[in-house]
């Protein structure tokens, strides 16, 4: 007679996790990927999780540079499949900037607050609407093959902080049709719309086909 184990050996396939390390010291960011992908056979590893958040020099000059820089690091180290991104915000009336810079805007080792003072400080000279749109580049690396995603997410700068949900430029950053910052957002509803969202949404599609 079959066993029990058998049985279900035989009738139902197994879900195996497949690991994929994500490449990110940001735990705003971390919490974010986790949640996208959730509820698919893809298990997100934090740098956390080994123990090691290593410091990479990003010192390329667009967003997909950047992300696969880190990608590639983190796979050096670790030979398992990564994904990893860069993302920042691009104002219209600073053309482009802060862009790959947003992280250090206000130089190293400044704050989240640095660099919305800075920002903002940097627009009181322009008339509003302040337009910028974020951006995000994301990317998947497992030492041979290399998977591509890319997201916007259109709005505009003001200049008082709401919110506290979020991190970054979220306090002072309304998406277009919008009367909210995304840091007034859930996280729920910023999974939905934000930059990250749509460019790790596209890479989860890419990886699932």
């Amino acid at each position: 007679m079959m066993d029990l184990f058998q049985w279900f050996g035989k009738n139902f396939k197994l879900k195996t996790m497949k690991k994929l390390i994500f490449a990110t010291g940001n735990k705003g960011k971390l919490k974010e990927v986790k949640k996208i992908f959730e509820n698919t056979d893809y298990k997100i590893i934090s740098l956390y999780d080994l123990g090691d958040v290593p410091e990479i020099i990003e010192d390329g000059n667009t967003y997909e540079a950047n992300s696969l820089i880190k990608a590639k690091a983190i796979y050096n180290i670790h030979k398992l499949p990564v994904i990893a991104d860069d993302s920042g915000l691009s104002v219209e009336q600073l053309n482009g900037v802060p862009g790959v810079y947003s992280a250090r805007y206000a130089g190293e080792n400044c704050t989240y607050d640095d660099n919305n003072q800075k920002l903002i400080k940097e627009l009181a000279k322009f008339d509003e609407p302040h337009n910028a749109k974020f951006v995000c580049s994301a990317v998947f690396f497992d030492g041979e093959n290399i998977k591509k995603a890319f997201g916007e997410l259109h709005g505009e700068i003001i200049s008082e902080f709401k919110g506290t949900h979020g991190f970054g430029y979220d306090p002072v950053f309304v998406p277009k049709d919008s009367d909210r910052t995304l840091a007034e957002f859930s996280s729920e509803e910023k999974n939905k719309i934000s930059h990250r969202a749509i460019a790790f949404n596209t890479l989860k599609k890419l990886l699932e086909n």
